[in-house]
């Protein structure tokens, strides 16, 4: 069975690989960008970094800092703007998933009108959008390598997948230096949601011989790092390891696909605002424990990846290991519970039948080795509590 695997056409890898960015500019034939990017980018100097390389090379861009963590279809409205009143030929993408995820959405809305729902999955949005040259500063997400966006329809709650080429960036800068100053919370939270990413596209139904090299040597990268990066976000070393990691989880999803975890997580951060990183987190290790019976195999291989079991040990017994180092890790990293999060029970209760109805509908579920009957998901979304 022939698959169709998507990457993006220029990656620069390695520390002050931004320096590089005019050059990427040239070769695609484009000079005046717009920086898609966060306030914190700004604040960190950042943002000022970018443009001090582009003016080196008198290279004009302007700069829309309105993004928000968790975008929505209302968030990215004045990006949309900037493209269609001003006369850019290409955006820079630069923070963590929410400013990339923004970028990508703003293209498309940008060159194509409409609105954000008029392109959600099972659409596939394979025209050719405004070139996209994706710069992440967290190790997690993996927007950088990935033909997804995701944005929130505020009237509806609901968070939008949008999946095709037109949302995979044509050219990607992947330098750990940017992650130095990535806060102990955010690099657990983008640090987990590349392991669940690496997970779920081995598992995963759709699963093939690319993506499966990509998962293992993405999870070879984080097993070992992760926790060194939460504890000492000096550590080079780990911040590098975590962020090839992250890409290549990315890459393994985008050319497989997520599943139960990501299926259930969005309408986690949809209706109560917990960081995607985090929901992800939440659900990982029950959910794990969930799926096994129905590919035990694979996910002991994805144990042995990982350093917490070894070539010789039994599959089941990999895989206790396997639910152990995800608990543990969860305990380590403080991820905390949906009530210890601040999610109010009666609000909990009046939405969760909604957050299956979304779940489902998102189509990740149906990736899942074991797709979970609507009785079952509820009661591993009631058990997150």
């Amino acid at each position: 069975m022939a698959n169709t695997i998507i990457l993006p056409r220029i990656m620069e890898v390695g520390k002050n690989a931004c320096e590089k960015l005019p050059t990427i500019l040239q070769s695609l034939g484009v000079s005046k960008p717009l920086i898609v990017t966060d306030k914190i980018m700004v604040q960190l100097g950042y943002v000022q970094q970018i443009k001090d390389i582009l003016s080196s090379q008198s290279i004009l861009c302007e700069v829309y800092d309105d993004t928000i963590p968790e975008p929505t279809d209302s968030s990215i409205m004045g990006g949309v703007k900037m493209i269609q009143e001003g006369d850019f030929d290409s955006i820079i993408a630069l923070g963590g998933g929410s400013p990339i995820d923004s970028a990508k959405a703003i293209g498309v809305l940008g060159k194509f009108g409409g609105v954000i729902r008029d392109y959600k999955f099972p659409r596939i949005v394979n025209e050719e959008s405004l070139p996209i040259i994706a710069i992440p500063t967290t190790a997690g997400t993996g927007s950088e390598a990935t033909r997804f966006t995701i944005i929130t329809d505020e009237q509806s709650n609901e968070k939008l997948l949008c999946v095709g080429v037109a949302f995979m960036p044509i050219a990607t800068i992947i330098d750990y230096a940017l992650t130095l100053t990535v806060p102990p919370r955010t690099t657990a939270d983008t640090g987990i949601d590349a392991m669940c990413h690496a997970i779920e596209a081995y598992v995963s139904q759709k699963h093939n011989p690319f993506s499966d090299q990509q998962c293992l040597a993405a999870l070879r990268l984080i097993g070992p790092n992760l926790k060194t990066a939460y504890h000492d976000g000096s550590n080079e070393i780990a911040r590098e390891q975590m962020m090839l990691g992250s890409t290549l989880a990315g890459i393994s999803f985008s050319n497989s696909s997520v599943a139960l975890v990501h299926g259930m997580s969005r309408p986690i951060g949809a209706f109560f605002h917990v960081p995607h990183g985090l929901s992800n987190a939440m659900l990982l290790p029950s959910v794990t424990e969930f799926s096994i019976p129905f590919a035990a195999e694979r996910y002991a291989q994805c144990a042995v990846a990982l350093g917490v079991a070894t070539e010789n040990d039994e599959i089941d017994k990999a895989n206790q290991q396997l639910i152990q180092f995800l608990n543990d890790l969860n305990q380590e990293l403080k991820v905390p519970t949906l009530a210890e999060f601040g999610v109010d029970k009666a609000d909990f209760d009046h939405a969760v039948e909604t957050m299956v109805e979304q779940a489902f509908a998102s189509g990740s579920p149906n990736n899942n080795p074991r797709i979970p009957t609507r009785e079952e998901m509820l009661k591993l979304y009631h058990d997150l509590w």
